[in-house]
C-alpha cells in the first residue's frame, strides 16, 4: 500500500507540471499578487474661442492633456455641460483636441473631461465660460450625443442616444425632417441610427432622440468558409485517383499511346482541381478570405452631422464622438 501511495503521488506531480506547462496552476491562498504600475497623473486644460455664424455663436474648444512625466496623453476627451456630455474627441498625438459646437443662447460653463489610458488617470479641467447669442428666428436646432465617447474591444458594440433640441419652431408651418449621418469611423466596423431621419413638429420645444449604434468586427472565421471545407471521404477517392494515374503513367513504358492516354487523363485531373472548390484561387474569389479583418485598434474622432432641408436652404449640425478600439 506504501508503495501504491508512492506512485500516486508521483502520478500527481508528473500532472501537476502537465498543467503548469500548460499554463494552468493550482490557486495558491497564501501568494499574493505583486503591486502593479501606478498610472500617472495627468493635467487636463480647455480653452475657447468663439465666431458668429449665421445669426448663431459657434465656440471652438481647445483641449490639451499633458501627464506629470511631462508627456502628451492618449485616448477620449469630452466636454460637459452640468455633467450632461456635449461632445468627444480623440486626442491627437500630442494629447490636443479641437472640438466645435453651437450652443443655445444663454451663459454656459463648459469643462473637458479626459478619461484616461492604460498609463494616465483622467482629469478635469477647469470650467470655461460662453455667452452665446441666437439672433435668427428661423427654425433650428441643437445637436449632442450622450455619451460623448466609448471604448470597445475590437467585436462589441455601444450604443448612444443622438438629441435634436429644436429652436424657434414656431415658424414652422410643417414638419421639419432632420436626416442623421456618421462619418470618421474606422475600417470593419458601422454607424447606425434608429431612426435615421427624425421629425421636427411646428411649436415643439422638447428634444427628439435617435440611437446610434456602434458596431465593430473581431477577427473570427468566415460564415462562407464554413461549409467549404473539404471532405475527407472525397480526398480519399481523388487522391488514390491521381496516384493512381500517375502510377499508370509511368509503368507502361513499352506502350506509347497508353503512356500518352494516362498523362493526359492526369493533366486533366490537375486542371479539374485547379478550376474547382479544391484551388485555393478559387476558393478565395468564391468564398472570400478565411477570416474577418477585425477593426484597427485605436482612437478615432466621429463626426455626427444633422442636416435639414427646405428645398432652398439647408441646416447643418455637426458634432463629434470619440470612440477607441483596443
Amino acid at each position: 500500500m506504501r508503495f501504491l501511495n508512492l506512485e500516486w503521488v508521483a502520478a500527481l506531480r508528473v500532472a501537476a507540471l502537465g498543467l503548469a506547462g500548460l499554463g494552468i496552476t493550482q490557486a495558491n491562498p497564501g501568494w499574493a499578487a505583486g503591486p502593479q504600475a501606478a498610472l500617472g497623473s495627468t493635467a487636463t486644460t480647455l480653452s475657447t474661442e468663439m465666431r458668429t455664424q449665421n445669426g448663431r455663436t459657434v465656440s471652438t474648444f481647445a483641449v490639451a492633456v499633458k501627464g506629470e512625466d511631462g508627456l502628451p496623453a492618449t485616448g477620449a476627451v469630452v466636454l460637459e455641460e452640468d455633467g450632461r456630455p456635449l461632445a468627444g474627441a480623440a486626442l491627437s498625438a500630442e494629447g490636443h483636441a479641437r472640438l466645435e459646437i453651437a450652443l443655445p443662447a444663454g451663459d454656459h460653463a463648459v469643462r473637458a473631461v479626459y478619461k484616461g489610458d492604460d498609463r494616465h488617470q483622467g482629469s478635469i479641467s477647469g470650467f470655461a465660460g460662453v455667452r452665446a447669442q441666437a439672433t435668427a428666428a428661423t427654425p433650428d436646432f441643437d445637436l449632442t450625443v450622450a455619451p460623448g465617447s466609448a471604448s470597445l474591444t475590437a467585436g462589441q458594440s455601444e450604443s448612444a442616444i443622438v438629441s435634436l433640441l429644436p429652436h424657434n419652431t414656431a415658424s414652422l408651418t410643417g414638419p421639419m425632417f432632420v436626416t442623421l449621418a456618421c462619418a470618421g469611423f474606422p475600417d470593419q466596423s458601422t454607424c447606425n441610427f434608429t431612426p435615421e431621419n427624425v421629425e421636427i413638429l411646428p411649436n415643439a420645444t422638447a428634444a427628439v432622440t435617435s440611437s446610434m449604434v456602434l458596431v465593430t468586427q473581431g477577427r473570427n472565421r468566415t460564415a462562407g468558409l464554413a461549409g467549404t471545407e473539404h471532405n475527407p471521404v472525397a480526398w480519399a477517392v481523388l487522391l488514390p485517383g491521381a496516384v493512381g494515374l500517375a502510377g499508370l503513367a509511368f509503368s507502361v513504358r513499352r506502350k506509347r499511346w497508353l503512356s500518352r492516354m494516362a498523362l493526359l487523363g492526369l493533366v486533366g485531373f490537375v486542371g479539374l482541381l485547379g478550376t474547382t472548390a479544391c484551388a485555393p484561387r478559387y476558393n478565395y474569389y468564391n468564398h472570400g478570405p478565411p477570416f474577418n479583418l477585425p477593426t484597427p485598434a485605436g482612437s478615432y474622432t466621429l463626426q455626427i452631422t444633422a442636416q435639414s432641408s427646405n428645398g432652398v436652404t439647408a441646416t447643418t449640425r455637426t458634432t463629434s464622438f470619440a470612440l477607441t478600439v483596443k
